[in-house]
């Protein structure tokens, strides 16, 4: 089993493992949060970003999928544990396209094991003011995760890019991801804010 330099398993290592812990058939978001919860929120985080790196597409998850991970925000925030709405939990998961979805996109976690390291620019994610700071960015990358525009190419991938950089930047105490992740999230906004006015344009062009 490949490992990091202190000896603990490679992120993707563990991610496989936690795919492998996956229930057969249907499955349910509580179910799947029971199941991965337990080896921590920031790789479950991880987990349920994946399936929005790849062309893959599973009706309604960025919706469930945001509001999870908006919990899991607000639930390192606040230093409490986790909790989820009943109508979140028994939303329906198909567990097999669940993790055929994560095993394509696996490439991108080694993509960013490559360029991820332990303990860089430390003062990025070791105070509590830069930890706040990177968990308030977790409860903004699941909002924009949620926003209704899964139709729209790269609005799903941008904040998950964000959601992805933070998780991984903070589990590996890494600074230079926990900034790629703040970035990612300033695009997304940037990218979010051009679409809304080219659609304000174009309607102002139709009606006038």
């Amino acid at each position: 089993m490949l490992t990091t330099s202190n000896g603990e398993p490679a992120l993707g290592e563990r991610l496989k493992l936690l795919m492998a812990s996956l229930p057969e058939g249907d499955t349910t978001v509580g179910n799947v949060v029971d199941t991965l919860g337990m080896h921590g929120l920031l790789l479950l985080t991880i987990m349920l970003t994946l399936v929005f790196l790849i062309p893959v597409s599973i009706p309604g998850v960025s919706t469930v999928f945001g509001a999870v991970i908006l919990l899991i925000a607000l639930a390192r925030l606040t230093g409490r544990p986790l909790w989820l709405p009943s109508f979140v939990s028994k939303r329906p998961v198909a567990a097999k396209k669940l993790r055929d979805a994560l095993a394509l996109s696996l490439v991108w976690v080694q993509r960013f094991e490559r360029i991820s390291r332990h303990g860089r620019l430390p003062r990025l994610v070791r105070s509590r003011a830069t930890q706040i700071t990177a968990n308030l960015g977790l409860v903004l990358g699941a909002v924009l995760l949620m926003a209704p525009l899964g139709m729209v190419p790269f609005s799903n991938t941008l904040p998950a890019l964000g959601l992805m950089g933070l998780s991984i930047g903070l589990l590996q105490q890494d600074g230079v991801m926990v900034l790629l992740g703040h970035l990612a999230n300033l695009l997304s906004m940037i990218y979010f804010a051009a679409l809304l006015g080219g659609g304000a344009a174009a309607m102002q062009w139709l009606v006038g």
